[in-house]
């Protein structure tokens, strides 16, 4: 089962600041990151690392018009089952259908959802 956390903030780099203070290196990590962080990531600092996969997905609400894309890009992650998954949402407006999609089948018995991050 893989640990999955939705990590919530306004801006992007405080998201990427807060899974970057997170992330345990020895664990095998998965990112799922919604829009950009103005100038330099702290997850930069893990570039080139073989245990973390990282997808960019453009903003836009996860759970409506990026749902095919969530789809894919999750199945892609999963596939390697990381022991760590970290979602960064660029809006909170659709947490409770995000949660819902992410409890339900398939994912059901394939993530273990943890307590937010708040960014």
């Amino acid at each position: 089962m893989t640990l999955a956390t939705l990590v919530i903030g306004a801006r992007a780099s405080a998201r990427e600041t807060a899974i970057a203070a997170a992330i345990d290196p020895h664990l095998s990590t998965a990112l799922i990151l919604e829009g950009l962080p103005n100038g330099k990531s702290p997850l930069d600092a893990f570039t080139g690392i073989s245990s973390m996969q990282t997808a960019r997905i453009a903003p836009g609400c996860l759970c409506c018009t990026g749902n095919l894309t969530m789809r894919v890009t999750l199945n892609r992650m999963l596939r390697h089952s990381p022991e760590r998954l970290y979602i960064g949402l660029a809006t909170t407006a659709h947490l409770d259908q995000l949660r819902r999609f992410l409890t339900q089948a398939p994912y059901d018995a394939l993530l273990t959802l943890t307590d937010d991050l708040r960014a």
